[in-house]
């Protein structure tokens, strides 16, 4: 077995860097792109639903029944845009797109009140989006029941038999994300997500940008060994991805107010061992493509299952087990979990050392079949 030397690789470094400074669109992009990616997808991936649109079908025009809508807007959840008069007027509304809600009072709502009697009023809702109609329904159902609390409570203190109080409570407390803001959740996954497809991209050209250049052939003729020159290529790139790195965390923790609760070091550690993983993914996809159009599709069909398997969007306990093993070839599933460890709940390398170990296979097995590919072209 031939050793490896490292004049051999600090030259290809050298090489590597030279073409680098050369190719300034291709660094700027790399620089520049997660950034801008950060702030795009920063404010567009948002799962919180706030001023639902609502339409209101007040019959009974009451005190009782403005005080009713009013709870509905002050959750903040729905929004009164229109006011309606009839049925028609509503499933109009709600075909168009001008409401997803509509709320209809009967006109003897306060009347039935004022004599104790049970009322009902009716919640017509835009099925359409899951996410929306189901925000809407459990908020609904919140608002009424705290509603006929409140005014079951005053009732009883007019007639002197003191407070209502329920016979069972729940105390609830939400850890790590007290206010269940959704972009504290998202900009965390957001970050790996982005910089596993940028540095991912930054390499998958590099072996196929010699063989479009020329420059395969001089590289072949030399004594350089596999090892020596995927190391080489990625380890500028390693520079490059861990200044992007730090750029857009300290955009995510300042900009969009995410600290990261744990350890800096721990998180800057393994976003290396991270980073070098998906560049030396971008070097397998360089060994298979032969042209810079193939290596683009193929780093994109690999993009949009990492994105559905990984948890970045959905989580992946409600997956099938089969998928959930699928999406344990991806090293975004890993590093997610490293990450929002990190950033949410301050744990320390006890609590990850299962994803930086699956990370750190998962490299070391991409490594090794791309020096096997490559050196079969070799030979």
């Amino acid at each position: 077995m031939k050793r490896f030397v490292w004049g051999r690789y600090w030259s290809v470094v050298k090489k590597e860097v030279i073409q680098i400074k050369r190719d300034r669109p291709s660094l700027a992009i790399a620089l520049v792109m997660p950034l801008m990616m950060l702030f795009l997808f920063g404010y567009a991936v948002n799962t919180d639903v706030n001023d639902i649109k609502m339409v209101v079908w007040d019959q009974s025009a009451t005190a009782d029944s403005r005080e009713l809508v009013q709870q509905f807007v002050n959750t903040h959840v729905f929004a009164v845009t229109e006011h309606a008069s009839g049925y028609k007027a509503i499933e109009s509304m709600l075909d168009n797109g001008q409401a997803s809600v509509a709320l209809v009072i009967p006109p003897d709502y306060a009347r039935k009140l004022d004599r104790n009697e049970p009322t009902d009023v009716q919640l017509l809702i835009d099925g359409s989006d899951p996410n929306i109609a189901r925000t809407a329904t459990s908020n609904a159902q919140l608002i009424v029941q705290n509603h006929a609390m409140s005014m079951q409570g005053q009732r009883l203190q007019k007639q002197g038999m003191g407070e209502l109080e329920s016979p069972l409570s729940l105390d609830t407390r939400v850890l790590f994300n007290p206010n269940m803001e959704s972009i504290v959740f998202n900009i965390p996954g957001l970050i790996g997500l982005i910089m596993q497809n940028v540095t991912m991209i930054l390499t998958a050209f590099s072996l196929v940008r010699e063989k479009e250049r020329g420059t395969m052939e001089q590289l072949i003729v030399t004594p350089i060994r596999p090892l020596e020159l995927m190391l080489g290529k990625i380890t500028p790139y390693v520079g490059i991805g861990l200044f992007s790195f730090c750029l857009v965390l300290v955009v995510g923790t300042y900009w969009f107010g995410v600290p990261v609760k744990g350890s800096i070091s721990l998180l800057i550690g393994l976003s290396i061992l991270f980073l070098i993983t998906t560049l030396v993914l971008g070097i397998f996809i360089s060994t298979i493509a032969k042209t810079q159009l193939q290596a683009m599709q193929i780093a994109f069909a690999f993009i949009l299952p990492s994105v559905l398997l990984s948890g970045f969007m959905f989580p992946r306990e409600s997956m099938p087990l089969v998928i959930q093993w699928l999406g344990g070839l991806v090293p975004l599933t890993y590093f997610l979990e490293i990450l929002r460890g990190i950033f949410l709940k301050a744990v320390d390398l006890t609590a990850l050392w299962k994803d930086a170990m699956g990370m750190g296979i998962f490299c070391l097995f991409i490594l090794t079949v791309a020096m096997l590919r490559f050196r079969k072209k070799i030979e």
